[in-house]
């Protein structure tokens, strides 16, 4: 297969660190083709839940019985029910029982899987956070109503689920049907926060928040606290989306740059662009 050419772009020679694990071959070369030098340094692994045994019992209950409203959090989460349930034999009967409910997506990534197994979602959060996600189930009559929750990887979400406590509902069933494991290995990672420190990064683009954790959690282990923050003060920081974002800023971080609406590969890159394109 024929290369693309190259583009013409302020990312010419600049050192792009990127954390991203299952995309990663997609978003690198969306900067070499800008003409940047990439460290390809994947901080995070998704894997399939190891017991199955409570993904496959929400399944045949939300088929069984489906609720009212399917809160969708992560594309990869419904496509790991959708795997889950094709590796048992009733894929078919799960979509048709999505298809048959009200479906509320935290971001538009889920979305484009509905759409990939004809149908939509009836309602997309205000914003793509779970304050997005309460904002517009405030404005529904949740009494008496039965609802389906797709977690965000392992997080529990405490704000969510205390908030739709409130609500007075008939039932609440959530799912995780994934989890992260460390992907690179601790000696790559502490590699790229000296490199960091030592000024000799332009930008690390984050692309979820278990990447940001993982990254403070292994400097905290490795004595390289100091290290880290040096870096990150000297390093623009990219955030692909407000949730991502966030977590930079509970963590001290000051984010340089973020798409303004989409929040996806592209749109990141498009928006790095802008940044060093105003330098």
């Amino acid at each position: 297969m024929r290369s693309k050419a190259k583009l013409a772009s302020p990312l010419a020679n600049r050192i792009i660190a990127l954390p991203e694990s299952r995309q990663l071959d997609v978003l690198a070369s969306l900067f070499e083709r800008r003409g940047a030098q990439v460290l390809r340094t994947p901080l995070i692994s998704i894997h399939d839940v190891p017991d199955q045994a409570p993904v496959l019992s929400w399944l045949r209950q939300f088929i069984a019985e489906p609720p009212d409203y399917f809160i969708i959090f992560t594309g990869e989460g419904l496509r790991r029910l959708l795997a889950a349930a094709d590796r048992n034999q009733f894929r078919q009967q799960f979509i048709t029982s999505i298809c048959s409910v009200c479906k509320i997506c935290r971001g538009p990534k889920p979305d484009r899987v509905l759409r990939e197994i004809q149908t939509k979602a009836e309602m997309l959060a205000d914003s793509p956070t779970t304050a997005g996600v309460i904002e517009t189930l405030s404005q529904l009559d949740l009494r008496d109503r039965r609802v389906a929750v797709q977690l965000y990887g392992e997080d529990p979400n405490p704000l969510l689920m205390d908030y739709l406590a409130t609500c007075k509902l008939a039932s609440c069933a959530s799912v995780a049907p994934y989890v992260y494991a460390s992907d690179s290995d601790n000696e790559q990672v502490i590699g790229l926060i000296r490199q960091m420190a030592a000024g000799a990064v332009d930008l690390i683009a984050f692309t979820s928040k278990p990447q940001v954790r993982r990254l403070f959690k292994l400097a905290k282990t490795a004595a390289l606290e100091a290290e880290l923050q040096r870096g990150l003060e000297i390093t623009h920081i990219a955030a692909i989306g407000p949730v991502v974002k966030q977590v930079l800023l509970d963590h001290g971080c000051e984010v340089s740059v973020m798409p303004e609406k989409s929040y996806f590969m592209k749109p990141l890159v498009s928006a790095v662009e802008a940044l060093y394109a105003r330098a």
